[in-house]
Order: structure tokens, then C-alpha cells, then sequence
């Protein structure tokens, strides 16, 4: 199975399947000499982990990374990046594959089952395998390192839409991200979303979300035009969270609605010298390269696939068949898609960040002039 790696310069490999007894990853091109533990990682992968709260799949996962490789303690005994690959593992320890014995010949609806059988003649059906949001754990953890790559950029996530309900954005409050089950950043819409979901859950279906995102702390020209830009770079990695349907840059798909006159950042010079965006509709990014402003992103999740609910099907044989999935299962996936997309916009950033320096080194200070001129 080909295409498991993401990136260039900084580059993310995982491996392993749902139910197999391991997941890992490589990540390539981690600069040397940066102070790395598996602590680090552990904070990123804890946000992430699932059986946290009723409103996740209850498998009890404890998802304690390992560094295998690629670090070592230096003269002072701090352990630090060696410039080599660093290999990270995480071990299964609550797989229930019997879970899905009944659907072991049959194609679940919304699910990868048919595609992957009919790729490759063959399909893990215990929970999906490669196809499962398992996988994503090693993501969390890749994007962990890439943060220490750029300490200086910030990346927050937060779940503004669950199912019908949006989020009241005049009450946005990062401190609240953290202090309820949905990453939520408007308290108010806690209790509602819990009343919603509750719902879902006891029927035994599911619902979709949109999660938010924003960098900030990058500074302008990052990126490549054409074929390198940071926006489809982007949309290329939250693309390939499982589930996700959908991605928008800044006003995305709304400014089809704007004007000309009201799309465009108009620009200002600031007090410290540099230009001062009077708006940021384009998300921080304009031609492919970022502006400086905070880089918006956002991503729609479908509603998880696995559901009690009785769905029209096929087997492998072509007989029809009315399916519905046991087992544990997220009734809202968004939720913990949060710290994944987290990950894989830091991702993107500290790649962008090497691929950067290494075409025009420390870069130009604004207004176009060398940095060491001759």
C-alpha cells in the first residue's frame, strides 16, 4: 500500500492498522539539537486520546508514545534531536475485533470497505484497518515534534459547528477550548451541544461538525507559488483526516457572496514599519504564500459511518443485506478531530518553514531589502 507519507523537507510516514498490535510513525527531516521526551508528545496525544468522556468512542486507549530513535542526551544530559529519523510507537491494548465479525463479508455504508476491496482485493474489516481514525493518534504525535521545529508559531484548534448548531462567535473564548468535552470555544453553546449529542448518541447514530483553525506567529513568505502553495498544501493535508469532506481558507466558500471592494485586505502601513491588513478575508495567505496575518483554516467532518441504525448494503458476493455496525464508535468524530487538525496544520507550517529557509535562508526584511547585503 503506497502514499503513506506526508511532506518534503519535514516529512511524517505512519503505519499500522486499528486493530494490529502497534501503531508508529517516522519523522524525517526533524532539525538536531532540539530538547525532545516523550512528554512533549504526551500532552498532544492526551487532548486526542479516546474514553475520555461519554460523548467519545469508550475504547480505553492509553496511547503512551515511545521514541525509538532519533534522539540521544547531550553533554548537559538533556535529550535532544539527533538530525536523524525519529521513530515513534504506540501499542493497541484494547482492540475487540470480534466487534465486527458480522460485517466481515459485508460493505458498511459511508465506510472504505468497498473502495479498499475493490482496490486491492482484500480489506481489514477490524475496524477498518488502515482506514480507521486510529491511525490518526500517530499524526498527533508527528505534529508534537514539528511544534518544537517552530516554537515561535501558535496553532489552536476548536470546534465551532456540531451537527445543525454554529457557535455564537461575539462569545469566543480560548480559555474555554479545554474546560468542556468538545473543544468548544463558546461556553454557551456547552449545555445545547450536550443536549444535542446526548440525543444522537442514545439513538445510536451520529452527527458532523466543523472544526477551526488558526496559526499564528507565521510570519510573511512562507510558502511557494504554483504548485507549492501553502493553501493547497494545507487543504491537501486536512483533506486526509478521515471523514473530512470539506476545507475553506479564511472566508472560503463565502466570499463567492463578497464583492471585490469587500474581499480585498486593504493594506496600511503599521507603526512598526511593516503593512497593516485591515482585514484578513484571504486567511493569511495570497498567492500561495503567507501574508504574516493569522492562516484561518477550516474543515468539515461527515458523520461517523458506524451506527446502529439498519442501512442498505451489499455482501462481497453481491447478495443485498441490511447492515448495522456494533462496537465502539464516536457518535460526533469531529470532536477529536480537533488536535488532528492541530497537527497536521503544524505540520504543514514546520515544512514549510525548512522549505523556506532552505531556498532563501533567514529570508528579506520588509521592504525587499538583503539581509547581509554585499
Amino acid at each position: 500500500m503506497s502514499h503513506n507519507s506526508f511532506g518534503h523537507l519535514f516529512r511524517v510516514t505512519t503505519w499500522g492498522e486499528s486493530h494490529g498490535p502497534a501503531i508508529g510513525c517516522v519523522v524525517d527531516g526533524c532539525p538536531p539539537l532540539i530538547p525532545l521526551t516523550a512528554e512533549d508528545l504526551q500532552i498532544f496525544l492526551e487532548r486526542r486520546r479516546p474514553g475520555q468522556s461519554r460523548f467519545t468512542t469508550q475504547r480505553q486507549e492509553p496511547d503512551q508514545v515511545k521514541i525509538l530513535s532519533g534522539v540521544m542526551l547531550d553533554e548537559a544530559g538533556v535529550q535532544v534531536t539527533t538530525g536523524t529519523s525519529i521513530g515513534l510507537l504506540i501499542d493497541n491494548v484494547d482492540q475487540r475485533s470480534k466487534d465486527y465479525g458480522e460485517i466481515k463479508s459485508s460493505y458498511r455504508p459511508g465506510h472504505a470497505d468497498y473502495t479498499y476491496d475493490a482496490k486491492y482485493g482484500i480489506r481489514d474489516y477490524r475496524g477498518g484497518g488502515r482506514s480507521s481514525a486510529r491511525e490518526t493518534a500517530m499524526r498527533v504525535a508527528a505534529g508534537a515534534v514539528a511544534r518544537k521545529v517552530i516554537p515561535h508559531v501558535t496553532v489552536r484548534g476548536a470546534l465551532v459547528q456540531m451537527g445543525p448548531h454554529k457557535i455564537d462567535r461575539a462569545n469566543w473564548d480560548w480559555a474555554s477550548v479545554d474546560q468542556n468535552p468538545f473543544f468548544c470555544p463558546d461556553p454557551k453553546a456547552v449545555p445545547l451541544w450536550e443536549d444535542y449529542l446526548d440525543g444522537v448518541r442514545k439513538a445510536g447514530s451520529s452527527c458532523g461538525a466543523v472544526i477551526e483553525l488558526v496559526a499564528e506567529g507565521v510570519p510573511a513568505g512562507w510558502g511557494a507559488p504554483i504548485y507549492g502553495k501553502l493553501d493547497a498544501e494545507l487543504a491537501s493535508a486536512l483533506m486526509s483526516i478521515n471523514a473530512v469532506k470539506g476545507v475553506e481558507i479564511g472566508d472560503g466558500m463565502e466570499s463567492a457572496a463578497l464583492t471585490g471592494e469587500e474581499n480585498a485586505d486593504e493594506m496600511r502601513m503599521g507603526n512598526d514599519g511593516k503593512p497593516l491588513f485591515l482585514s484578513n478575508h484571504a486567511g493569511g495567505i495570497l498567492g500561495g504564500i503567507s501574508t504574516g496575518q493569522p492562516i484561518i483554516a477550516r474543515f468539515a467532518v461527515k458523520p461517523t459511518s458506524s451506527i446502529l441504525t439498519p442501512r442498505r448494503s451489499i455482501d462481497r458476493t453481491g447478495a443485498e443485506v441490511d447492515l448495522r455496525t456494533k462496537g465502539r464508535h464516536d457518535p460526533c468524530v469531529g470532536i477529536r478531530g480537533v488536535p488532528v487538525g492541530e497537527a497536521m496544520m503544524v505540520i504543514v507550517l514546520a515544512d514549510a518553514f525548512l522549505r523556506h529557509r532552505g531556498q532563501v535562508g533567514e529570508g528579506i526584511d520588509w521592504p525587499f531589502a538583503p539581509v547581509n547585503p554585499t
